[in-house]
């Protein structure tokens, strides 16, 4: 799972978790389970109605591929209700039409080029399930041996023996591949090979190396440095760790799918013969019961920790078929049918059509019987992982046959007798994937496979694919491979060239709870959006990578916000990790020679200055910030521009471009940027804003978006050595200060020395964005719609400028979706990008203000006087006063211009990326 460039890992991971949570150690009364065989068939039976004629479901992203990863995970769900014929279609399309090589190979994503050859272990240990769940032969599967390609998957020596792996069978294709693969498909492979006899030791152990002595489990292997010598250490010192190992490097997280899911393949391996998993079993089932929410269900693992059915349903499957926790089972149950459309209470209202489907929790549920059914997708997702709760079957059963007959838990004995042996294994392959995005399966849009290329995985967690569909089990293309091949790991970005593609994200995001502050609620969304928590990814062409530009958008957005701190942690360590610098801002791999980006170079400089001081942050971030520091020293050009270098140099002359490497040149450092805003200033437009691009002849009038951007610049300065709190935060009502706390006196000494004109342009330019958005604090379009982009923009630049923007914050606050983020321009769901760019407005503040930001805002502009009313702003709304300045006039006249035809925001988008080297590096 390493970081492909765009997103896949996320739904896989959702699927998987709700297929491998089944356990039924201790059962509720016989009563009890027959009722809920009854919900887990009624929920079969809404599953089926969601299937195309030939069995498959479509991939949420797009692409000629069709979601394998959900598919697997509903075919599971319909076994385990004992509805195994409405399967049928699905078993036919992938084995009948000898189509397995496309989702647990590369082959889906690049036909008919050998990239059959490249594995993805954890989809082919999904695949081994299916077979066994289904009555098929798993040995000859859609044309393959399931059992051998599971087997093979399986690291016999060196630093990953005994791990189920992403791997390439031909030497020549090795170097595309990164061994993403996770816990889930860990799981699965022992759940597979346990049902076919064939328990593999190393493999077991592995995965028990991953719980920590508390009990749960983490999701993600994770490699540590050591002293240590032998094959298990890597050629730069570094072992793979075992849970508690990973503690001391933010590694090990809890995380309730991946705990759910191991807990259903020990107790699989232990059906199956495998000894000395007692205790480990015992400390999972504790922990477990431990972790339950007081309404009876559970979460999953980092940005997913509130409860919903994905996670609860995986984990419910795992203690039935465990044992000795039939008061937790009861509770779990009854959660899972707190959230099921039933015809009882919906049979004539607005879900009448949709009787047996299950919501990702209950309030969604609530939601949808007054809204309606939105986002089906999300549903399909929940309602296949949920399901395997309800039906008490574990995955160890199913792969010996499927559900017993009756509704009894799958031993033979009485249901609910809580016997070990019998009821429920739990084998699970627990895919996970019904979670939300970066619930810990992986995969969220389906499949834990981990491999679903193009399968429409849309994000599992072991799906490393590639293709964005993303399966936690390990069948997804893990590629990271510009080219779409599924390299997984590999950091590389699309072709130079490229646009930006779909924005990947987990295809089921969590709603915020609807009473946290609108900052709060948004920056749970966004967090929810990063791929296996830490990077953004974009689906184009069919292939999937990780969008570098958008991942360092979205940190220096929590940044502002003030939230998520884990997230941003997460994502800022991986921006700053040397292959994706070496992608992102030195255009790996494509550019033969030597390169540097100056927009990349500036954005990691700021994020790795945020770092500086906090716990957590990499060993060598000071020398990381210096190679930054003179990676974009060494671009400037004697005139005070910056050039890229390298084959795909970006020609681009764009203000923002211009902006970002001025702010990156000041970031924690006294680096002397007068030459760079001298070519700023010079390109300002007659009415105060900036043009879009620094070469424009005597604009009349320029970009609001690129103005923004230029006031945060004009304004900024470095955060002095040793203190970590912004220059500027937002003035409270009862200190109507023009710029925050400072004064003139305390910035004597850097006004003098500063460029000609600064202080004017910037007064200028503060004016039209006031003018701006004098109505209400926001931005409309030209059919009178607030712009939620523009609208931050706007403000992002008035705040850096020193002025209230509370006005923009509380508007764009109640346009939050329920979901915590923001509609794109088209309308429909929460766009991520959107989103992204509105987190300035929402926060009412820029970056620059945000606490230890590398760059805080200078008092520049005059201090408004003792009697100024409260919010003054610098000139052009009605009723304020204008401040006196060398350019006052000059602004009131501009504003008085320009407000009209400002005020529609045109020329603007919501996510303007510079150059396509940014989306993928």
């Amino acid at each position: 799972m390493e970081h492909t460039q765009r997103g896949h890992r996320g739904r896989a991971a959702i699927l998987l978790s709700a297929l491998l949570g089944v356990g039924l150690l201790v059962s509720p009364p016989a009563e009890a389970a027959a009722g809920d065989r009854a919900a887990a068939r009624s929920n079969s039976d809404w599953l089926a109605a969601q299937l195309a004629e030939d069995g498959t479901l479509r991939n949420p992203l797009g692409g000629t591929l069709p979601d394998y990863g959900l598919m697997v995970d509903v075919l599971f769900a319909m076994h385990a209700s004992g509805d195994g014929d409405l399967a049928a279609p699905i078993v036919e399309y992938i084995d009948d039409g000898g189509r397995t090589d496309e989702y647990f190979t590369w082959e889906g994503l690049v036909p008919d080029q050998g990239y059959d050859a490249i594995v993805v272990g954890g989809a082919a240990a999904k695949l081994l399930v299916a077979a066994q769940a289904s009555g098929r032969d798993p040995r000859d599967f859609g044309g393959h041996d399931m059992v051998a390609e599971t087997k093979a998957a399986i690291m016999t020596s060196g630093p990953d023996k005994g791990r189920v792996s992403d791997y390439s069978k031909d030497p020549a294709l090795a170097d595309y591949v990164s061994n993403n693969a996770n816990v889930f498909g860990q799981s699965l492979a022992v759940i597979g090979l346990a049902g076919a006899g064939e328990n593999d030791r190393p493999a077991i152990d592995r995965l028990v190396s991953q719980q920590c002595s508390e009990g749960y489990f983490r999701i993600f292997f994770g490699h540590v440095p050591t002293d240590e010598t032998g094959d298990h250490v890597t050629e730069n010192g570094r072992k793979l760790s075992t849970c508690d190992e990973g503690k001391e490097f933010d590694q090990s997280a809890p995380d309730g799918d991946a705990t759910g899911l191991a807990l259903s393949a020990m107790l699989a391996a232990r059906r199956a013969g495998a000894t000395g998993l007692d205790g480990p079993i015992d400390r999972t089932v504790a922990w477990l019961r431990a972790n339950q929410k007081p309404g009876g269900g559970w979460g999953g693992g980092v940005s997913t920790e509130a409860p919903n059915t994905n996670s609860t349903g995986l984990i419910v499957q795992a203690l039935a078929d465990a044992g000795g926790a039939a008061d937790a089972v009861a509770k779990g149950t009854a959660y899972l049918r707190s959230a099921q459309v039933t015809a009882a209470a919906d049979g004539d209202g607005v879900l009448s059509g949709h009787v047996g489907a299950i919501a990702y929790d209950p309030e969604s549920y609530r939601a949808a019987r007054t809204d309606g059914l939105s986002g089906i997708d999300t549903w399909i997702r929940a309602s296949a992982q949920a399901s395997l709760g309800l039906s008490g079957v574990g995955f160890y059963d199913l792969t010996q046959g499927g559900a017993p007959p009756g509704g009894g838990d799958g031993d033979g004995d009485p249901p609910g007798d809580g016997d070990p042996t019998g009821d429920g294994d739990g084998d699970g392959d627990g895919d996970g994937d019904g979670d939300p995005p970066g619930d810990g399966d992986g995969n969220d849009t389906g499949d834990d496979d981990g491999n679903d290329p193009g399968n429409g995985d849309t994000g599992s967690k072991d799906d490393r694919s590639g293709d964005g569909v993303g399966d936690e089990d390990g069948g997804g293309n893990t590629d990271r491979n510009s080219d779409g091949s599924g390299g997984g790991d590999d950091r590389r970005g699309p072709p130079p060239g490229s646009s930006g593609g779909t924005v990947v994200t987990p295809a089921t995001v969590r709603n915020p709870d609807v009473a946290a502050a609108p900052s709060a609620r948004l920056a749970a969304y966004l967090a929810s959006t990063l791929v296996d928590g830490d990077h953004v990814e974009v689906t184009e062409n069919g292939s999937t990578y990780v969008d570098y530009d958008a991942t360092a958008d979205l940190v220096i957005a929590l940044r502002t916000l003030g939230g998520q701190p884990r997230a941003v942690a997460r994502a800022s360590r991986f921006l700053l990790r040397p292959d994706s610098v070496r992608a992102y801002a030195h255009g790996a791999p494509y550019e033969t020679g030597s390169a540097a980006y100056a927009a990349p170079l500036a954005k990691l400089r700021i994020v790795a200055g945020f770092m500086r001081g906090e716990d957590g942050a990499p060993t060598d971030l000071e020398r990381t910030i210096g190679g930054l520091r003179d990676g974009l020293a060494a671009l400037r050009t004697p005139d005070g521009g910056f050039a890229d270098t390298g084959s795909y140099a970006d020609p681009d002359t764009s203000v923002e471009r211009h902006a970002w490497a001025i702010l990156g040149t000041l970031a924690g450092s006294s680096a002397d940027a007068a030459a760079p805003l001298r070519v700023l200033i010079g390109a300002q437009c007659a009415d105060g804003t900036f043009p879009a691009k620094l070469d424009a002849k005597e604009c009349e009038t320029g970009d609001l978006g690129a103005t923004a951007l230029a006031v945060a610049a004009l304004n900024g300065e470095a955060r002095p050595a040793g203190t970590g709190a912004p220059g500027l935060a937002v003035a409270p009502a009862a200190a109507p200060l023009l710029n925050g706390p400072h004064t003139l006196t305390a910035a004597a000494s850097t006004l003098r020395s500063e460029p000609p004109g600064r202080t004017a342009a910037l007064q200028a330019a503060a004016g039209a964005l006031t003018a701006a958005s004098a109505n209400g604090g926001v931005v409309r379009d030209a059919a009178g719609r607030v712009d939620p982009v523009l609208s931050a923009r706007v403000a992002s630049g008035r705040q850096a400028a020193g002025l209230d923007v509370r006005e923009t914050s509380r508007a764009l606050g109640a346009l939050l979706r329920p979901d915590g983020g923001f509609a794109g321009r088209a309308g429909g769901g929460s766009h991520p990008p959107t989103s992204v760019a509105a987190a300035p407005g929402v926060a009412g503040r820029a970056w620059t203000s945000a606490p230890n930001s590398p760059v805080t805002t200078a008092p520049r502009l005059p201090a408004v006087g003792a009697g100024t009313a409260p919010q003054a702003r610098i000139a052009g709304a009605p009723g304020e006063g204008l401040p006196a300045g060398p350019v006052a006039g000059g602004i009131a006249s501009a504003a008085a211009a320009l407000a009209a035809v400002l005020a529609i925001g045109r020329r603007h988008t919501a996510i303007r990326r510079t150059r396509p080297r940014g989306v993928a590096r």
